[in-house]
């Protein structure tokens, strides 16, 4: 077996840890080696292949073709995508809010994996000069829509000179990313100096991340390469040039949806069929449609134990402020 590359997020001992099944129905038993760090406690994810299982040398992974064009990434709205917006809105205000203590508006803002643009535009209404970068077509022509200026480009291919932005967000972006640190050293070249960073993560030391397994939400396998612990994340940070200012575990974006999700998810037949339903990337007709809505009683008691958890700071995401470094 060769030997592994350094953990990604604080460069220590990777080993082999757990197999888990593709959130992909169209993967339908694929399944992925996760490698974890000896040191941080996060963990890379290896290959996958066929309907066997991948176990390949972290970072040798090509990618599925069409993951960010298709299945839940598929363009179009998914289901109850009108009695969500309120919600989304108020997820919006929140992350506005955590970025306001360090970069208030009208600051230079840039939105790295904008999606749709709907934080981006959440940003302008609030007064920020924002603008945003995505890789997806998907997420440009729903930006375009909103009239928002998101220009179609990865980490890698963005031409920004130094020092052009008072605040840069990456939310839930660098768990998809090969190479994070030098994904946050290009980002912090287009900061200025004690400029702002606004990071969203999954947290594997999350209690969710504990009750889920193999079948937790946020594996997201294969999308998802890297998976972080708030020690892995913080080390990470330091590493690249910044300075942690604060690390926010009670999130209501993700964080109550996600540790029910993980509860229902050790149950049906098949992973990650509620998320799945709602970006019609599963159907209708099939036995987990019962069993998942026999447990949408229980979603209260998965947000408490949620909340209880993030006041633990075990929530099952993280949100980071961070500074570059003088």
């Amino acid at each position: 077996m060769p030997t592994p590359r350094p953990c990604p997020a604080c460069g220590g001992p990777l080993a082999p840890w757990i197999a888990v099944p593709a959130s992909e129905p169209a993967l339908a038993g694929v399944r992925y080696r996760l490698w974890r760090c000896g040191i941080c406690g996060s963990a890379v994810t290896a290959g996958g292949g066929g309907s066997g299982l991948g176990g390949g040398e972290p970072g040798l992974w090509g990618g599925e073709p069409g993951l960010y064009e298709s299945g839940a990434y598929r363009p179009g709205d998914p289901r109850l995508h009108r009695l969500a917006r309120p919600l989304l809105a108020r997820f919006d205000a929140r992350r506005l809010s955590l970025l306001a203590r360090a970069a208030p508006p009208p600051a230079r803002l840039l939105d790295v994996g904008a999606g749709r643009g709907r934080f981006l535009a959440a940003a302008r209404a609030a007064g920020y000069d924002a603008r945003g970068i995505e890789p997806s077509r998907r997420g440009i022509e729903g930006a375009r829509a909103l009239g928002v200026p998101v220009a179609r480009w990865t980490v890698e291919e963005a031409q920004f000179a130094e020092a052009s932005f008072d605040a840069i967000c990456l939310w839930h972006v660098l768990e998809h990313l090969e190479d994070p640190a030098a994904a946050l050293e290009r980002v912090a070249s287009w900061l200025v100096r004690g400029g702002a960073l606004l990071l969203g993560v999954p947290n594997l030391a999350s209690l969710q991340a504990r009750l889920g397994g193999a079948r937790w939400f946020h594996l997201d396998v294969p999308r998802h390469r890297v998976h972080f612990t708030e020690r892995g994340l913080r080390a990470l940070l330091a590493a690249t040039g910044f300075d942690l200012v604060s690390s926010h575990h009670v999130l209501l974006e993700h964080n109550p949806f996600g540790m029910w999700q993980s509860l229902v998810n050790r149950v049906t037949s098949h992973p990650f069929y509620a998320y799945n339903l709602l970006k019609r990337n599963a159907p209708l007709h099939s036995p987990d449609l019962a069993i998942t809505l026999a447990a949408l009683p229980l979603a209260p008691a998965a947000a408490l134990l949620e909340l209880g958890a993030g006041l633990a700071r075990r929530g099952g995401t993280i949100a980071a402020l961070a500074r570059r470094r003088d």
